[in-house]
């Protein structure tokens, strides 16, 4: 079970300040958006989340392989477009969400084992996560007195 993230918002416009355990990060929005751009806005850290998990899912798979892998790079981009058979409809329920994902690896590697890191990109549990059917339960949090 992963920690608990707790997110609040800071004292800037849109800025939120995440705390991780004992981790320390921000969100914030761009300028053209409204925001300061004191850090990257939500679809950024999501991106970073799949990313880093596909990244860490190859490194665990090939040291348990025992295979020659350097280094790896996984570079990410998130776009809503219509969906290709409703191109031209003004309905924003006719959008899609697309995650484009690029992966380099580096190493003495065969052409059987690039295409395997290939394929186990694809099995990482962020992307299984967000593949999936999932449910978000949003509630309010338990009142505490104040003494």
């Amino acid at each position: 079970m992963s920690k608990a993230v707790i997110v609040n918002d800071g004292l800037i416009r849109y800025v939120q300040n995440i705390s991780v355990g004992h981790h320390l990060l921000q969100a914030d929005e761009p300028v053209a958006s409204g925001g300061s751009d004191a850090g990257p806005d939500p679809y950024e850290l999501l991106l970073a989340a799949l990313g880093a998990c596909i990244s860490i899912t190859l490194r665990m798979y090939a040291d348990r392989k025992q295979w020659p892998l350097d280094g790896v790079q996984v570079r990410l981009s998130y776009a809503r477009v219509h969906a290709e058979d409703c191109a031209t409809c003004d309905s924003e329920a006719k959008l899609i969400d697309i995650i484009d994902v690029e992966v380099s690896v580096v190493g003495d590697l065969s052409e059987d084992q690039h295409r395997r890191l290939l394929e186990i990109a694809g099995k990482c549990p962020v992307h299984r996560t967000l593949a999936s059917p999932i449910s978000i339960r949003t509630r309010p949090a338990p009142q505490t007195t104040q003494h």
